[in-house]
């Protein structure tokens, strides 16, 4: 929805440039587009629902203003309160019925391609139904078969393309040499955002190299960590203060709590948490949902807002955390999911990070299955990262505190 998002820039500065100084115009469109982006305005479920536009376009705005005061003393003589009543009001009025109106022409003006699917259907039909609800039924997988070289000369000039799901058959492909061919992980990975175990597992060789070629972190993600962290802390200082001092006042010291987690390379390192739990013993490590009737008062609140995390932010400007990455696990978790889930170990490819592509996209997991769909989407960042993931997944964050996804 790339397209969206520049219309609105657009939109937003036209609308800005014969009223305000143009400057001024281009300082709040983008901080506008940017806070939208932020929220989620464009992801493909939201833009066709007018009620999720206006929601999120009126905390989008709201917050588009926070990030505009940060610049207020270079502009202070020319920013004034009539700047932020107008672009609520055009961004409120106009933003949420032009984006749903253009998102529901850019979806119905795509074209429909219709694949032959070379592979077993029992193996692979949950993962090609659950791309067809993704793209809302702009790919359509409509037969499934072994191929000799014969009944796929014969088949494909019915379909728009081929699917090779299965790696077995690609020597028959390339006999047959078909131009027209979709990869199962290139679609699953453009699609879906994540990685199925049942896809790595098919496409083994081809994984094994791509996570062998997962490098160490740039020095613009070890900057992006630094400057971001000193900031985080700066920002969250004062909530700091008051949360540890409600803290203590609830359930005594220490108010913070160090633990055993497992980092990069499979190497251990002590994290640093607010105490959101009472602090007595426990025989074994559980999940969140076991331990309910331990979490305080002040838990309650800390925890949904992700306040209890804000001095891993120190574990980052020591290097064993990064911002992004896969959310660091306890050693007893790790040697568990290690032995019952294939490839886990590969989320250790890279440093573990305070938020997470999996935070975004996917819920607290509670239970063994939920872990594995969770790891699909860590392993996705792991193999696909770079600096402007991470900056996103930065800026989504704020959403998903919000909205309350992803943590308990």
């Amino acid at each position: 929805m790339y397209q969206l998002i520049v219309f609105d820039l657009v939109v937003l500065f036209a609308l800005n440039l014969p009223f305000f100084n143009w400057y001024v115009g281009i300082l709040l469109s983008l901080c506008m587009t940017l806070s939208f982006f932020a929220f989620r305005l464009y992801d493909l479920e939201n833009v066709q629902n007018y009620n999720e536009q206006l929601i999120r376009t009126t905390v989008g705005t709201i917050f588009s203003f926070i990030l505009v005061l940060f610049f207020y003393p270079l502009f202070e003589k020319d920013i004034t309160r009539y700047n932020f009543f107008y672009n609520f009001l055009i961004s409120v009025v106009l933003i949420p019925p032009i984006n749903t109106l253009f998102g529901k022409l850019l979806i119905k003006n795509q074209p429909t391609k219709t694949f032959l699917v070379v592979g077993k259907k029992e193996e692979i039909e949950p993962i090609l139904k659950e791309i067809e609800e993704k793209t809302m039924g702009k790919y359509r997988f409509a037969e499934y078969i072994n191929p000799t070289v014969e009944t796929l000369k014969r088949k494909v000039t019915h379909y728009d393309g081929v699917l090779l799901a299965d790696p077995e058959f690609e020597d028959v492909l390339k006999k047959v040499n078909i131009n027209r061919v979709e990869y199962l992980p290139n679609l699953v990975e453009r699609t879906l955002k994540r990685i199925p175990l049942k896809v790595l597992e098919k496409f083994r060789e081809y994984y094994e190299v791509a996570f062998d070629n997962v490098s160490d972190d740039s020095p613009s993600k070890r900057i992006l960590d630094i400057v971001v962290s000193l900031v985080a802390l700066a920002v969250f200082s004062p909530i700091m203060l008051v949360v540890a001092i409600i803290i203590y006042l609830e359930d005594g010291l220490p108010v913070a709590f160090r633990q055993k987690r497992v980092g990069k390379d499979g190497k251990v390192f002590t994290m640093m948490k607010f105490r959101s739990m009472r602090n007595v013993p426990k025989d074994s490590p559980k999940f969140v949902d076991q331990e309910k009737d331990r979490i305080l008062k002040v838990g309650r609140f800390i925890r949904p807002l992700r306040f209890d995390e804000v001095l891993q932010f120190i574990n980052v400007l020591r290097g064993d955390m990064s911002v992004v990455g896969p959310r660091p696990e306890q050693e007893e978790f790790v040697r568990i999911f290690e032995k019952q889930i294939p490839f886990y170990h590969l989320r250790h490819k890279v440093k573990p990070g305070i938020t997470g592509w999996a935070q975004l996209m996917y819920k607290y997991s509670s239970n063994l299955e939920e872990v594995k769909k969770k790891l699909s989407y860590d392993l996705w960042y792991v193999k696909n990262r770079n600096i402007f993931l991470d900056l996103r997944i930065i800026l989504q964050t704020v959403e998903a505190v919000l909205w309350r996804r992803g943590a308990k």
